[in-house]
């Protein structure tokens, strides 16, 4: 079973003591491929790092996370940086595969949206231009980021809205604004979870399996420290809601990954 985790933070420093057997306990358990969202310039260094070290495995993103513009007085400076990276990349990593991890994300605070609003715009202008997917982080702010994909209907936009955690009938309205899937995690083995309500509403070409680690651990090592070889866990899970096996969800997921991150197999 071939697995792949459309989004990690394998590199964030809750891994500096043991990255590299995190890494190989990937390999262990079918998990060939990672996906690197970038979060700010703090962490471009790390995750260059990684992706130098394994660059048949680990992919990279690039973008400026919503976060990272709350109380920052130089975010377009990240913006520009952001846009300079993908003009000139590093030597030694392989292609972008994606413009991320970019969205709103109004669960700190409120008080940045226009900013937020103006760099998730932005971000999604250079996806267009570079030709390059997006991976959206969402966070208390879908009705705000609803309506910025609708301004994009048409233009030929594509990625994942990871962690997706909306309705059914969000699924289906940004379905018709893009070529998108979604991102399952380890919120899906969480008892009550709004997503495991839906999966079975959701077509399985449009999902992709993610870990987000460190965060949001599926069961059963929910409460500890969640990395990307527990992706098994999400398949698991998804397969069980979707009346299949986990092979058959591992082989159309993976599928999945590659039609929207082709660079993911360059």
């Amino acid at each position: 079973m071939t697995l792949t985790d459309t989004h990690s933070h394998l590199y964030a420093p809750e891994f500096d003591t043991d990255r590299e057997e995190a890494f190989a306990r990937c390999l262990e358990h079918g998990v060939n491929r990672l996906l690197l969202p970038a979060i700010d310039s703090e962490s471009h260094a790390a995750l260059f790092d990684l992706c130098r070290r394994h660059p048949d495995h680990c992919s990279p993103m690039m973008g400026l996370h919503p976060t990272s513009i709350n109380d920052n007085p130089r975010w377009r400076e990240e913006l520009q940086l952001v846009e300079s990276l993908l003009e000139d990349r590093p030597e030694g990593i392989s292609p972008f595969c994606a413009i991320g991890e970019i969205g709103l994300d109004f669960y700190w605070s409120t008080d940045h949206k226009a900013e937020q609003i103006e760099a998730f715009r932005h971000q999604i202008e250079l996806s267009l231009r570079y030709g390059l997917p997006i991976a959206v982080h969402t966070r208390d702010a879908w009705p705000e980021t609803l309506e910025v994909m609708r301004t994009f209907a048409g233009r030929g936009v594509r990625g994942v809205f990871h962690a997706f955690s909306d309705t059914l009938d969000s699924y289906r309205e940004l379905k018709t604004l893009g070529d998108f899937v979604f991102g399952i995690g380890g919120v899906v083995t969480f008892k009550k979870s709004l997503i495991s309500k839906i999966i079975p509403e959701m077509d399985l070409d449009d999902l992709v399996l993610e870990t987000d680690c460190p965060y949001l651990t599926p069961s059963p090592h929910r409460g500890e420290r969640n990395e990307s070889s527990y992706v098994r866990f999400v398949c698991r899970k998804a397969a069980e809601l979707k009346g299949l096996t986990p092979e058959e969800v591992a082989s159309a997921t993976t599928a999945n990954a590659l039609r929207i991150f082709p660079a993911v197999g360059v």
